[in-house]
């Protein structure tokens, strides 16, 4: 049986090295996604740790300080703190809480190459609209998209470079463009791994494997996929 475990999970992501580790965005305003972002993973995967970056916890456990202003979810810095919750070892994957997952995860670990620093699909993706369908603001900007979901190299040498200060005090650019990174130690995974819902399309672009709804979750409002999305939420409260 697949159980969603409650409360906030930052610290307990080290307890096992034969799990694999992963990261969850969590944002208070939208619960249920990273509920049924983290039940798509173990619907297809067993031996998983997964963890929520819950802003308030890691705020009062003085692990980030940033003011909360400008940003679209409350992870949009927390997901850099991953190396350093993993204390700097081993693999650990970071997604956004609009993922729904359609594979075994353990796919896309087996992808992982350990002379990169970090592994991501690196999207050519440059939205006409300013506005997403949530009504929040659709900032341009170069690598849009890639950190959204990330095989990280918690050990690389170049990846020790986030420390609590450069994530809580460097610009958006410095860490979502990589610039703490050579160009060459950002990894290329296969786009159907992050598949950017209206963006990429089964016809010309294969077939999707964890759906990206980046332009507006299922949640709020109506996409391409959202019956899927909505078949899972429902399975999943069937079965808590």
């Amino acid at each position: 049986m697949v159980q969603i475990m409650p409360g906030i999970r930052h610290r307990i992501i080290r307890t096992s090295k034969e799990k694999m580790k992963i990261y969850i965005g969590f944002d208070s305003t939208c619960k249920i996604a990273s509920d049924v972002c983290e039940y798509s993973l173990r619907r297809h995967s067993d031996n998983l740790d997964i963890g929520l970056l819950e802003i308030n916890e890691l705020k009062n456990d003085k692990l980030y300080w940033r003011e909360y202003k400008n940003q679209s979810t409350e992870f949009t810095y927390t997901r850099f703190l991953v190396p350093y919750l993993q204390d700097y070892k081993g693999w650990a994957m970071f997604c956004d809480n609009d993922f729904l997952f359609l594979e075994d995860v353990k796919k896309l670990m087996s992808l992982r190459r350990n002379d990169k620093a970090v592994m991501v699909v690196k999207h050519d993706y440059n939205p006409i609209d300013k506005i997403k369908m949530d009504n929040q603001l659709q900032i341009q900007y170069p690598k849009k998209n890639w950190s959204s979901l990330m095989l990280i190299n918690c050990g690389h040498e170049s990846v020790k470079k986030l420390d609590l200060s450069t994530v809580s005090e460097q610009s958006a650019e410095y860490l979502h463009q990589f610039k703490w990174l050579k160009e060459d130690e950002v990894g290329a995974l296969p786009h159907n791994w992050n598949w950017l819902v209206n963006h990429y399309h089964e016809f010309k672009d294969g077939k999707p494997k964890a759906l990206h709804f980046t332009e507006g979750g299922p949640w709020i409002v109506d996409s391409e996929y959202k019956n899927l999305w909505l078949n899972y939420k429902n399975e999943m409260e069937e079965k808590i």
